[in-house]
């Protein structure tokens, strides 16, 4: 019986944006929410290639993101990263042949640093499985719960990476190349399956030290802090209700924030709002879409101090956004 397919003609996408809050759009294969942490341009770029069974997607960014991002479809994923890259994932810093596994599903929360490289490949679990199977190596694998982090030899992972970014390259150059040719797709799956298997065959829990473990408590006092922000949309922010919610002292809170996002509690929230407001307005429609609406739905009554805080994340006024919005609607 022939596996799933999980590709969708075309096989190369290449999408270069400047705008975090369009990070999700037009792909298939994850669920991305992204929040600018720095108030300089933006400039990533996301490179999908689409095997057979498999995909392989490169993400490229220049500046501190949060962002948070989870699998669709059921996918199984495994993450490498750049040689040189900084920043951490669910609070934990990235080093030399750190590896993700993550279960489908499961949200798996980045904070980028300028020059952030890394490869995903995504595919399902019985197709997983079933190569093991075939090489009688079930009992040396196991599928992850969740989000674990692995530790390989940095040559094995810098391999897995390199073969990655090699194919990534090669497909945005010559996208025709697997768009229209499947048996190019299959030798390539071939090589994704081979290289997998042998960083994984070596990789380890990571053993976490004590000052890791914090900051893994701390990335998940952020989540819960901003969890409750986002339920609680017109509110405004009070320091005092924070420390409750996160069960902390002000203290611990502001240096959780500090340690995990780089800048204060109220500070990224109030940015965490901006990205929704602007979300609401370039998906809004005319003639029911105003500014004033949208800001006062995200907590935001002193508008001056909107615009103001508004232009300095995104570089433009909301009722730019909006107005080109709706000329793009009306072309």
């Amino acid at each position: 019986m022939k596996a799933p397919e999980i590709i969708a003609r075309p096989a190369v996408d290449v999408v270069e944006f400047t705008d975090p809050t369009i990070a999700n759009a037009s792909i298939e294969l994850i669920e991305q929410d992204a929040v600018l942490l720095a108030s300089t341009p933006l400039r990533a770029r996301r490179v999908i290639v689409r095997l057979e069974t498999t995909a392989v997607m490169f993400h490229s960014v220049n500046q501190r993101v949060r962002s948070s991002t989870s699998a669709r479809e059921e996918l199984l994923a495994y993450v490498v990263f750049g040689p040189q890259v900084r920043g951490t994932v669910n609070g934990l810093p990235i080093c030399a042949g750190l590896m993700l596994a993550v279960e489908p599903g499961a949200e798996v929360r980045f904070v980028t640093e300028p020059g952030w490289q890394s490869i995903t490949v995504m595919l399902r679990p019985q197709i997983f499985m079933e190569h093991l199977l075939a090489r009688h190596s079930v009992g040396d694998f196991r599928l992850p719960h969740g989000v674990e982090t692995l530790k390989a030899s940095a040559e094995k992972v810098g391999q897995f990476f390199d073969w990655g970014k090699r194919l990534v390259d090669t497909a945005a150059r010559q996208p025709a190349l697997f768009n229209e040719r499947p048996e190019v797709r299959m030798a390539a799956q071939v090589e994704l399956f081979e290289t997998l298997i042998t960083a994984l065959r070596e990789a380890q829990d990571v053993d976490v030290t004590r000052s890791e473990r914090k900051r893994q408590a701390y990335s998940r006092m952020v989540k819960t802090v901003e969890e409750h922000a986002l339920a609680h949309v017109g509110d405004h922010l009070q320091v005092t209700d924070l420390c409750k919610v996160a069960a902390a002292s002000e203290r611990t809170l502001e240096n959780a924030f500090k340690g995990i996002m780089g800048i204060t509690p109220v500070a990224y929230l109030i940015r965490l709002r901006l990205h929704r407001v602007r979300k609401a307005l370039l998906a809004g429609s005319q003639g029911s879409t105003t500014v004033s609406t949208e800001a006062l739905n995200w907590g935001f009554w002193h508008f001056g101090e909107f615009s103001r805080a508004y232009k300095e994340c995104f570089g433009e006024l909301p009722s730019d956004t909006l107005r080109c919005k709706f000329d793009e609607l009306r072309h």
